[in-house]
């Protein structure tokens, strides 16, 4: 590109890395659900430790695997060769797809909507090229294919997030000691999620690590090695401790307490076959054990609780938000029969919790699979705030609208630390809703959800199509949600974000075309 041909562009530069970074704020903010809402809404972690864990793993997954679906979204839309000799209506054209969807992902994010940043971009893409070639040069068999992805994408993540949820509902969760087998279970779970993730990385992959050199069978190989090596560490090393771990918390959970001691007269009733009773409230004896001298004598009768256990079904354990606060049941008690007519929406729901044991083996294991997902995130999403910038930079440095160069490492690394501050900064907003809202989570589902999803995209990200995690995601929450429970999705809630889906692409086409057409207005092309 001549030198002043090159100074007339610079401004279209300046103010397109401006953008991208507000369109990757907004991707981060709205899309952290996407990683971590379900570590999050198990109360697996905190809301600080997601996204520490996802800002190192969101980069990591960008500058690894983010390549590949950038450059779908940059030249895999339209036909580049329309603007030979025409760079500056590329360029400018790109700036309107930045800016179109960059307004609509901080809007959608400050409504508290979930959407795809897919949609928004290849929504945008496609809006501004309207306006500038009309419908001749779209790639309408590529979009079709993208489209189609985005509705099959969630039944996809969703048939292999369930298939996984059955099986450990069969040979773990229906069990009546389920600790041993889920221990069993444990290498095999932690040698697939590393295989998956090697395997990404390793085949096809960047050109700064010579990963692209490595053929089909190399790849298999090492992911294969890799996951074998971390199954038997965690075999030999971490299933022993974590077994002892575990049988050390379960036994400082349910002591033995005789009933002379708390009442200070003789037992009156077989303790093993009684619940915390008084003016039907039942209490969290696990974290209310300071309340127990204080109970006062009622009707000549004192019961005390000896077995947290055995009120598994009517409490939340994991609730911390309800500590030392009566749960209002209005239950019914009969010489040692468990409580009937409970009128407490969530203790229905409560039944398919996990049990203790359970929750501590789910429990890394979701964390693994939420770094995982936020891999498989940062490869697959950083396109979405950071393609269109990448046409202008390679269009602005070559003078060639063919853009053959790869994907800079530092656009990348740009992108990804654009994402990490959105999510910083506001991603709570989105997060309870995935999380939380639309179904009960657990550690045990939310382990199939996020390795369900993860998989889609990573396997969507090395094919080179940018499908949307957020619909993955929700698509998996859903099926494992209605499969454990049968009643425990708010389908309100999932019309809304299916609602909020449909409109992404229209609105984000519609604006980058409406300033595409203002800079032709303005004779800025």
């Amino acid at each position: 590109m001549v030198e002043a041909q090159a100074s007339e562009f610079v401004w279209i530069v300046i103010v397109a890395f401006i953008i991208a970074f507000i369109l990757a704020f907004g991707v981060g903010a709205n899309d952290v659900a996407n990683s971590f809402g379900t570590s999050v809404g198990a109360k697996v972690l905190t809301l600080r430790q997601a996204c520490i864990l996802a800002t190192v793993f969101e980069t990591l997954g960008a500058i690894l695997i983010g390549y590949k679906v950038s450059d779908t979204v940059r030249k895999g839309i339209f036909q580049l060769e329309m603007y030979e000799g025409a760079e500056k209506e590329l360029l400018v054209g790109n700036l309107a797809a930045l800016i179109g969807s960059a307004a609509w992902n901080i809007i959608a994010t400050f409504l508290r909507l979930p959407i795809s940043g897919t949609h928004s971009i290849v929504g945008a893409v496609v809006g501004f090229s309207l306006v500038a070639r009309g419908i001749h040069g779209i790639q309408w068999s590529q979009l079709g294919f993208i489209v189609a992805s985005w509705f099959i994408s969630p039944i996809m993540s969703g048939i292999v997030s369930v298939l996984l949820f059955l099986l450990i509902q069969r040979f773990i969760l229906k069990k009546k000691d389920q600790l041993e087998p889920g221990l069993t279970s444990l290498p095999f779970f932690y040698a697939f999620t590393i295989f998956v993730n090697v395997f990404s990385v390793v085949h096809e992959g960047p050109s700064v690590l010579k990963f692209d050199k490595i053929p089909l069978w190399g790849a298999v190989v090492v992911g294969i090695s890799v996951g074998l090596i971390t199954g038997i560490l965690i075999k030999f090393l971490v299933v022993p401790r974590l077994r002892n771990k575990i049988h050390v918390a379960l036994k400082s959970k349910s002591p033995s307490i005789p009933m002379e001691d708390l009442s200070g007269g003789p037992q009156q009733d077989s303790v093993e076959n009684q619940s915390v009773l008084r003016d039907n409230v039942i209490f969290n004896n696990s974290s209310c054990a300071n309340l127990v001298e204080e109970e006062k004598v009622k009707n000549g009768l004192l019961i005390f609780p000896v077995n947290v256990d055995r009120i598994i079904g009517n409490t939340r354990k994991d609730d911390h938000s309800s500590n030392c606060q009566p749960q209002n049941m209005n239950v019914k008690i009969s010489d040692g029969t468990e409580q009937q007519d409970v009128e407490s929406g969530d203790s229905a729901e409560d039944s398919h919790d996990d049990k203790p044991e359970t929750r501590q083996l789910f429990s890394f294991l979701q964390i693994l699979t939420a770094i995982f997902g936020a891999f498989a995130h940062g490869g697959n999403d950083v396109s979405n705030a950071i393609g269109p910038l990448v046409a202008v930079w390679l269009v602005f440095q070559a003078g060639d609208v063919l853009q053959k160069e790869q994907t800079p490492i530092y656009i990348l690394l740009y992108g990804a630390f654009g994402i990490c501050i959105g999510l910083w900064v506001w991603g709570r907003r989105v997060i309870k809703t995935l999380g939380e809202d639309l179904t009960k989570i657990t550690p045990s589902s939310g382990f199939t959800i996020e390795i369900g999803a993860a998989s889609t995209v990573l396997l969507a990200s090395k094919v080179g199509v940018p499908i949307s995690t957020t619909h993955c995601k929700v698509g998996s929450v859903v099926f494992v949600g209605w499969v454990r429970t049968r009643t425990g999705v708010d389908w309100s809630l999932f019309r809304n974000i299916v609602l909020a889906w449909v409109l992404t692409l229209p609105l984000t086409g519609g604006l980058s075309a409406m300033f595409m057409a203002i800079f032709y207005g303005l004779k800025i092309v």
